[in-house]
């Protein structure tokens, strides 16, 4: 294990108090989070490889969503958070509800 691995989970976890923050420091400058479990999309499809199409079975068995999450679903998050106006501050987990079942 390289000792750069643990630097991402780190990052990772900050984010949502950091966004927080932000957007206190930055008002009326509004800050959010989008935080996207896996996306279906071509970067997906490099890094996984021949192991692509097992992890989206994978994913469509066990989210309650019953299907993967694709691009179109993160950038209809994305006009959501844009266009309401009273959103600040705020973590968007867009997972299928993957965190739910593990």
């Amino acid at each position: 294990m390289r000792a750069a691995l643990g630097v991402a989970p780190a990052v990772t976890a900050a984010m949502p108090a950091f966004t927080a923050s932000l957007a206190l420091e930055l008002a009326p400058v509004r800050v959010n989070l989008i935080a996207a479990g896996f996306v279906d999309t071509p970067l997906s499809a490099r890094l996984l490889g021949d192991a692509l199409d097992a992890r989206r079975e994978e994913l469509r068995a066990a989210l309650p969503i019953g299907r993967v999450v694709v691009p179109d679903d993160v950038a209809a998050l994305a006009v959501h958070i844009m266009t309401n106006t009273a959103l600040t501050g705020a973590t968007y987990d867009i997972d299928g509800g993957q965190q739910l079942v593990g």
